[in-house]
């Protein structure tokens, strides 16, 4: 707890982060999408890479598509492990202290009305892969913007793993993003497509989704 309070005296108002927070806000309104290569605090990258080696096997869960009772497993579009963050480890709440200071930053500046996170962290082994998909269908208004790090020290060009981020449904080619150590990728959940493409070693990394409230009838919309 005393290295948390002690992250955290030295995290509040990070001039560093308030940086890489506007820069991710202008691309936002720009391009509807931000990469940063190595922009994530190493320190936090280190720590969520350690302790993702260190998880048991038991607590991964095989990935799915689709949410309650439309959830499935599908190897066609996907064959990632997960393990969900609900900041029961230290690195995991230093991860969620960093997105919500992010959330509150972007509601100041985009008014967006992010109301709550969910993310996991996600395990591709060699061959595994994740077909092109959104993250939202267009007026579900459940996920609003996706948001990806990864934990990947020494990544190759051999190496494979590539997210490809589409503009639209028309894009062929898209824009490739090497899954490098501290790199971040956001996106609006609803307007890319968007694949995994199969990696030649594990790969490791942290996808979160920020979500807006849809609570209906007074009950409490879940965050996942």
């Amino acid at each position: 707890m005393a290295a948390l309070a002690h992250f955290r005296a030295e995290h509040d108002d990070s001039p560093t982060d308030e940086t890489l927070f506007s820069l991710i806000a202008n691309d936002l309104i720009s391009q509807g999408y931000s990469i940063r290569p190595g922009a994530m605090p190493c320190d936090l990258v280190d720590d969520l890479l350690a302790y993702q080696h260190s998880i048991s096997t038991q607590k991964y869960e095989q990935a799915g598509i689709g949410r309650g009772d439309d959830f499935l497993h599908n190897d066609f579009v996907r064959t990632d492990e997960i393990c969900w963050i609900n900041g029961e480890s230290e690195p995991g709440q230093r991860w969620l202290d960093w997105t919500s200071q992010l959330q509150q930053f972007l509601n100041r500046r985009l008014f967006m009305g992010l109301f709550s996170f969910e993310s996991h962290f996600a395990h591709y082994a060699s061959g595994n892969y994740y077909k092109r998909h959104y993250d939202a269908f267009k007026g579900e208004t459940n996920r609003v913007l996706s948001l990806v790090t990864y934990l990947n020290p020494g990544w190759g060009p051999d190496d494979g793993g590539e997210m490809v981020l589409y503009r639209n449904d028309n894009d062929l080619e898209g824009i490739k993003v090497v899954p490098l150590h501290g790199t971040l990728v956001l996106f609006l959940s609803e307007e890319f497509p968007h694949e995994v493409l199969p990696a030649n070693r594990d790969r490791y990394s942290v996808a979160g989704w920020f979500r807006v409230n849809t609570s209906i009838a007074g009950t409490i919309d879940p965050p996942r």
